[in-house]
């Protein structure tokens, strides 16, 4: 839950992390985990903000099951 609240401040503009939220990380992850993580989710802002600039839509190749019915 915790690296969800990472990516959801990372995401937000202005980019705000706590100190209480990179507190909380450090108890769960180490220092090495804690850049990955963070970098990963850069640069896939990056990325999505990119595709917004030069409208480039989704090819549709993600589309999930359905698990309507299913436990």
């Amino acid at each position: 839950m915790v690296a969800l609240e990472l990516t959801e401040a990372i995401s937000s503009t202005p980019a705000t992390v706590s100190d209480e939220l990179f507190t909380e990380m450090q108890m769960h992850f180490n220092e090495e985990q804690i850049v990955e993580l963070a970098a990963t989710v850069s640069m896939e802002n990056y990325r999505a903000r990119m595709n917004r600039v030069f409208l480039v839509e989704s090819e549709g190749r993600y589309q999930p099951q359905s698990t309507h019915g299913q436990i």
